[in-house]
């Protein structure tokens, strides 16, 4: 299941509890200045502007490229989902105050052709499990319209409570990868916190890093959740250099962790609220992506969630990590 699931099943937010956010010594500055200069293709995940897209998805990418993004990274469901997915979806659109599936009420290839027109790009796709499980094929001939270097999970909501079940999803996402790589594409997994909690002595995030094939499965950091899990972003990046791909930016306010596991999808929502534009909290932004470009970080997609005033957020975070 996505974070869509998340969404429908969640009735109130957990309490935050204080953290602090770890640095990198950013003494150097030219070699900082050297670093970020090579990383200036900001992206967005749609999902920080769900109204918006489904609105007019035209004019919103036209947006997107006159402020200054070059990268967009869609969320289903697509055409080209498994019915399961499209269907569990219907029952949250009213919710979101959305009225269509991706695309919007364009075809893939039409989708296609206003990317090339407003000179974006689309290296990352996020799927869901069922139709990954279910429908692979029709999936990965759907999106290969677009021609993306990554297809990524989002977030996992049932079979994830024993390592035996992380070491199942290793084994799944590895074949997953290598039937993708016919399509010159790449698994991404994406994480949401509850990868961090500890099952019989063991960090599943860092068994899913480790069991599973470079070749075929790559990673996508989300910040904000894995600071909220108690983790930290910065030695992540340090001590896995070759496995991350993605950035999935935005902010904290104040100091959030989640009030248990982050396994329920109350924890998670407790910290919408606290989510603020990258740059204005206190999340160390720029030092995790002066760490994020010395490894293989590649690509680095504002994601605040279903932003309060997404015109304001999409303006904001281009022009604070511009002035990075």
């Amino acid at each position: 299941m996505t974070r869509r699931e998340a969404i429908k099943k969640t009735m109130i937010g957990a309490s935050a509890l204080a953290i602090l956010p770890a640095c990198v010594n950013t003494s150097n500055k030219e070699e900082i200045a050297k670093t970020m200069e090579t990383n200036r293709n900001y992206g967005i995940q749609l999902f920080t502007i769900p109204q918006m897209v489904d609105k007019d998805m035209k004019g919103t990418l036209k947006l997107l490229s006159e402020i200054g993004y070059k990268e967009i990274e869609f969320f289903g469901p697509y055409p080209f989902s498994h019915e399961e997915t499209i269907k569990s979806w219907e029952a949250l659109k009213g919710q979101l105050g959305l009225e269509n599936n991706a695309f919007y009420g364009y075809t893939v290839k039409e989708t296609a052709q206003m990317l090339k027109d407003f000179g974006l790009t689309t290296p990352s796709m996020h799927a869901d499990l069922i139709s990954m499980q279910k429908d692979m094929t029709k999936m990965l001939d759907g999106v290969s319209e677009l021609s993306p270097k990554y297809l990524v999970i989002p977030a996992i909501m049932d079979g994830r409570d024993t390592l035996d079940d992380y070491k199942r999803l290793a084994e799944e996402f590895n074949s997953f990868g290598e039937a993708m790589a016919k399509y010159d594409m790449k698994f991404v997994y994406h994480n949401h916190g509850y990868e961090h909690a500890e099952k019989e002595g063991v960090i599943p995030m860092d068994y899913l890093i480790k069991n599973t094939d470079p070749n075929y499965v790559q990673f996508e950091l989300d910040i904000f959740w894995m600071s909220a899990a108690g983790a930290d972003p910065l030695a992540y990046l340090q001590k896995y250099p070759d496995r991350y791909k993605m950035l999935h930016i935005k902010d904290a306010k104040e100091p959030f962790r989640f009030s248990g596991d982050g396994s329920t999808p109350d924890q998670w929502m407790g910290g919408f609220p606290l989510m603020s534009d990258p740059g204005d909290g206190v999340l160390g932004v720029k030092e995790i992506i002066v760490q994020a470009a010395k490894g293989a970080v590649d690509h680095y997609f504002l994601e605040r969630d279903l932003a309060p005033q997404p015109e304001e957020t999409l303006r904001n975070s281009f022009d604070n990590l511009s002035k990075m």
